[in-house]
């Protein structure tokens, strides 16, 4: 019974809401006269696309309570009203979302106020529940009535705010572009990190043992002893050279990735780290391996972000979780440090979202001043 009337509560609540939204929306008309009037009569024309934007926003206020109460968040996909007055008066004409905004708020007229519905329950329900369902021991039957009539007004708010398939369609394009444009950003980032790496290490230490070979040629018949030095020297030259080229190849794909697996590579990345971290491998360690692309994806997540904890967070101490979902595999990491993580502050954070959204995937970063940051990542892939 207890559970029910806080449910109850919950749902009312939402309706509530609800209601005071469609009051307000009931004054909106005079806003939407006022510019159908100045439009009509060509002065007041630019008073349309701002009327648009209001509607969008007072459309996208909607989406997110429906959100809060079904838990499933709703897409937007609008057309930007950017342009001289007279492109963002044939967008705000042409947009379907905008006939789509306005089919929403024409129905909310009528169903927005379903709170007169709930109200008359509540006496009703405290009264027959309370008997029915506290003395008798049954599953209460008023009390739900106002749940479901919050899932009743939620589900048309989603029918009705929903952008078709085609504008949907349209906006997973628009995110394909900006994730490629990205993915090739984040391409030519690596490219550039490698290149310096050869320039700077491997190709240094080539162009010195090259000249110590050659210093040796030249004292080999006059100073056996001095060719011999300079020949240990190129020795040690040739091992550092093979050095920075291991360290080159590690970062364009670790091979123990390859050979042990995401679980075995991260172990070993946290082993050598310098912190004490504690890796949960979520079933991961049982013979299940990822796509390559989605392993190297996330085996870069941890090692930048156990780098960021032992540079940046002050902490001595960092989690990693990996997990297998249904949906692909997720990365947590966690440190108690001092917070404040930035992505404009150049700590790897950006390369990380870039070389996840190549994948379609999700990346959050939480990072209050004083800590925790945690940096949660999803791949989507299939198993």
């Amino acid at each position: 019974m207890w559970k029910s009337v806080q449910r109850a509560a919950t749902a009312t609540v939402h309706l509530v809401v609800a209601a005071a939204m469609c009051f307000g929306v009931y004054l909106f008309i005079t806003v939407l006269l006022i510019a159908a009037i100045g439009t009509v009569a060509v002065v007041g024309c630019w008073l349309l696309p701002e009327a648009v934007l209001l509607i969008r926003r007072i459309a996208g206020a909607k989406r997110n309570l429906t959100a809060l109460w079904t838990g499933r968040e709703i897409p937007e996909a609008y057309t930007p009203m950017t342009g001289t007055l007279r492109e963002r008066l044939r967008i705000s004409v042409r947009d379907p979302g905008t006939l789509r905004d306005f089919r929403w708020m024409v129905s909310y007229y009528l169903y927005g106020a379903l709170l007169v519905l709930a109200l008359p329950l509540w006496p009703v329900g405290l009264v027959v529940d309370g008997v029915w369902a506290g003395a008798l021991r049954r599953d209460p039957v008023v009390l739900p009535l106002i749940v479901k009539l919050a899932d009743t007004e939620a589900r048309w708010s989603t029918a009705l705010l929903m952008p078709s398939p085609k504008a949907r369609l349209a906006r997973r394009v628009e995110e394909l572009k900006e994730t490629r444009a990205d993915a090739i950003a984040a391409h030519e980032a690596e490219l550039r990190r490698i290149e310096r790496d050869l320039h700077d290490g491997a190709q240094a230490n080539l162009v010195a043992l090259s000249m110590r070979i050659g210093l040796a040629k030249r004292a080999y018949d006059r100073d056996p002893d001095a060719a011999r030095r300079l020949l240990d020297d190129a020795q040690d030259q040739a091992e550092q050279a093979l050095a920075e080229l291991r360290q080159v190849v590690r970062g364009i794909h670790p091979p123990i990735l390859t050979d042990r697996g995401l679980v075995g590579a991260v172990r070993a990345l946290a082993s050598s780290s310098g912190l004490t971290v504690g890796v949960e491998d979520g079933g991961l360690d049982a013979g299940t391996r990822a796509p390559a692309a989605v392993e190297a994806a996330a085996y870069f997540v941890v090692a930048e972000s156990l780098t960021n904890v032992a540079k940046y967070s002050g902490a001595d101490r960092a989690e990693v979780r990996l997990a297998r979902t249904r949906r692909g595999l997720t990365v947590r990491v966690r440190d108690e440090g001092r917070g404040g993580a930035d992505e404009s502050a150049g700590s790897g954070l950006l390369g990380m979202r870039r070389r996840v959204a190549a994948l379609d995937g999700t990346f959050e970063v939480t990072s209050p001043a004083g800590g925790p940051t945690v940096i949660d990542v999803e791949l989507p892939c299939v198993w």
